[in-house]
């Protein structure tokens, strides 16, 4: 597992939080920013897979 995997699995996670958090005081504003951390987690945490696969394939 490498940094990419580890920060992008955080992010996503501090997204769901955060949107879970906004859909408790009614902040659609908070929503979005929950939905949008979960996004940039998953992309980075895609990144990190990938980069662990090309890693898996050289050796």
């Amino acid at each position: 597992m490498n940094k990419d995997q580890v920060k992008g699995a955080t992010k996503e996670a501090a997204g769901k939080v955060q949107e879970a958090a906004g859909k408790l005081v009614n902040s659609k504003e908070q929503q979005a920013k929950g939905l949008g951390k979960q996004v940039a987690g998953n992309v980075q945490k895609n990144y990190g897979d990938a980069k662990e696969n090309l890693k898996d394939a050289s050796k």
